[in-house]
């Protein structure tokens, strides 16, 4: 009998050819991009050091395209977002030591975001690894516990036989759901070793499918049909599952009301009769969750921003589907079904049968009109128009890419993403400096369309370097500056906490005169402005920067009392 783990491809007799006789001058920095290239890679990230070298001598010899950013965290935050547009994990080289610990905050987000990133780092030479004191350049006693962490899995390889192997491994891994980042070590002497080793040219990496338990899926099935008040949280593993056509089609089956975290944007569409939209930061909201009978929750882990900073506290049946096994009953209990979001909605769609409820529209229309009336009291005109002016100037199918500022938290609520996977923050690990480096990295993906950034300006000073970046590669990005002289955010805690601000106030320069100096275009804006001001910026080719001065206020918070 023969069984199919037991069947052996047979080499082509041309291949038999260039395994005998492989290409002269390749060493362990040739298998390193052979092998991206095997994988299915094309774009890579990153910032040579001395003892990556190897790798990044190879590329010339390879067709994988290099996007060089000038800071390792930002060549991370780039390949993130390149991970997220594409669904496809996106290379990060990088050097030993501190080339390698300045990118943790960016893998720090892409593990929260479920970002899949293949971070591939040069290590000391192999004679200094095991935690000795050799004083070597860059040497850390042992620079892989630095990113056990962080990441989703480590990779250390200490021959060149085994970096194909521990690449494919590593690229398994970054894919498999949830998706993620993950981080792989060659040590220098590794990289610039010759190798006669053949170019490496089958490499089969196919991540595993998570597929949910049927009789779970059969009792969440049940447990939605047969409910009075049904609603859904979508979260964002509905985006990188690509199920937001399968969750609409549940959601108009069960007539259950959706509302999206700020990792889902985009997921249910914005002005359906049963859109909740994303109103997760209000108190009207919880409540209308909180007396759901039966709560589905898709892709969501429910934490501080999705439950209202856990004062949400449901009284109904909680049914939680969740790629990320830890995240799986970590907040409430519930009937847990560890499985990949567009399986499991698939699961549901043929089990579930169709409910009525006449009343549920008048519902959702109630609580949004309640949260509405809400914020017009607070007398926020400016933020609302400055968002609304940001939603008319960006094309309904160009992404967006937002750093921890004031107006990002007004979109995390307000703004109508228009389509799954178009919107996208440093939610996940809260950082500065995402806005900027990622929106490069999309448009790295897909330069048939603009792409916006948006930071504040003391985020902006993070990612400031990455002008250069911009101009040297082109790309159509738009970067809007919204400069209220400081940590806009933190000086309203301060004074909320503690009657006065201190250490949030900034001198920052002219943005645009130093856009200008790195050869980027760049205007200054008005509120009233702003929308023909950033429609022209969008539509321009290459990219560009338009600078808002103005002092932006957060609408009043809900979870405090």
């Amino acid at each position: 009998m023969t069984h199919d783990h037991d069947l052996v491809l047979r080499p082509t007799a041309a291949q038999t050819t260039r395994a005998l006789n492989p290409p002269a001058g390749r060493n362990g920095g040739d298998l390193v991009v052979e092998t991206l290239a095997g994988l299915g890679a094309t774009t890579v990230f990153g910032l040579p050091g001395q003892h990556a070298l190897g790798m990044f001598d190879a590329l010339r010899r390879s067709d994988l395209r290099y996007i060089g950013l000038r800071v390792e965290n930002n060549a991370g935050f780039a390949a993130d977002a390149y991970g997220r547009v594409t669904g496809e994990a996106a290379p990060l080289l990088v050097s030993t030591g501190p080339g390698a610990l300045t990118s943790l905050a960016a893998l720090q987000e892409a593990r929260a975001a479920s970002a899949p990133v293949l971070a591939i780092s040069s290590q000391i030479p192999t004679a200094g690894l095991g935690g000795g004191r050799h004083g070597y350049l860059h040497e850390l006693p042992d620079q892989a516990a630095s990113f056990r962490g962080v990441v989703k899995s480590v990779h250390t390889v200490r021959a060149a036989s085994q970096i194909p192997s521990a690449l494919a491994e590593a690229w398994r891994s970054a894919l498999t759901a949830p998706h993620g980042p993950v981080w792989v070590e060659i040590p220098q002497d590794v990289l610039l070793a010759k190798t006669l080793l053949p170019v490496v040219t089958g490499v089969d990496a196919t991540p595993e499918d998570l597929v949910p338990r049927v009789e779970l899926t059969a009792l969440a099935a049940h447990l939605l049909s047969s409910a009075a008040r049904p609603a859904i949280i979508a979260g964002g593993g509905v985006v990188r599952a690509d199920a937001s056509g399968k969750l609409r089609a549940l959601a108009e089956l069960l007539r259950a009301p959706v509302v999206t975290t700020f990792g889902g944007k985009g997921a249910f569409p914005w002005d359906h009769e049963l859109s909740l939209q994303s109103w997760l930061e209000d108190r009207h909201m919880t409540d209308f969750l909180e007396d759901a009978d039966v709560l589905l929750v898709i892709g969501s882990g429910l934490g501080e921003l999705s439950s209202n900073y856990h004062t949400f506290k449901p009284r109904g049946r909680l049914i939680q589907i969740e790629a990320d096994l830890g995240k799986l009953e970590s907040n409430h209990p519930a009937l847990g079904i560890h499985a990949d979001a567009r399986l499991a909605l698939q699961a549901l769609l043929e089990t579930a049968e169709r409910r009525t409820d006449d009343g549920v529209g008048e519902r959702v229309r109630n609580v949004l009109s309640r949260i509405r009336d809400r914020i017009a009291a607070q007398e926020l005109t400016l933020e609302q128009d400055v968002l609304a002016s940001v939603r008319s100037a960006l094309p309904a199918a160009s992404p967006s890419f937002w750093d921890m500022t004031i107006l990002t938290y007004w979109a995390w609520s307000a703004f109508d993403a228009k389509s799954p996977n178009t919107m996208h923050s440093a939610q996940g690990a809260g950082g500065l400096g995402y806005g900027f480096p990622a929106a490069l990295g999309a448009a790295a993906a897909d330069p048939t369309r603009p792409v916006l950034a948006v930071s504040g300006d003391g985020g902006a000073l993070y990612s400031i370097a990455e002008l250069a970046t911009a101009r040297q590669y082109n790309v159509p990005v738009t970067w809007l500056i919204v400069d209220d002289g400081g940590y806009g955010i933190l000086r309203e805690y301060m004074t909320d906490a503690f009657g006065e601000a201190t250490a949030t106030e900034l001198s920052r320069p002219d943005f645009v005169a130093l856009a200008e100096s790195f050869g980027v275009p760049a205007v200054r804006t008005t509120p009233e402005t702003l929308e023909a001001d950033l429609a022209r910026a969008l539509a321009a080719p290459g990219p560009s920067v338009v600078v808002l001065p103005a002092v932006l206020r957060m609408f009043g918070a809900t979870h405090l009392g």
